[in-house]
């Protein structure tokens, strides 16, 4: 099995070795391999969209104004 390296900052490393019953390695595999699969399946969708780059975009700005106004109501 090939072996990649991974940076981590020093205060992640040091909770990381306070927790060494966990696999780390086990969880990074799953995490890694959890991504591809969301990514092959939104990369699948995609494929099959009719929806032009303009109008993604115009569905993500009004996504963002709704989750901003959710969070301003749940903040105030």
């Amino acid at each position: 099995m090939p072996n990649i390296t991974l940076a981590v900052s020093e205060e992640l490393h040091n909770r990381m070795k306070k927790l060494s019953e966990v696999r780390w390695s086990e969880v990074v595999r799953k995490a890694i391999e959890q991504r591809i699969n969301d990514l092959e399946v939104m990369n699948k969708i995609a494929s099959k969209s009719k929806l032009t780059k303009k109008d993604v975009e115009e569905i993500s700005k009004k996504i963002k104004r709704a989750a901003a106004i959710r969070f301003n109501e749940y903040n105030n």
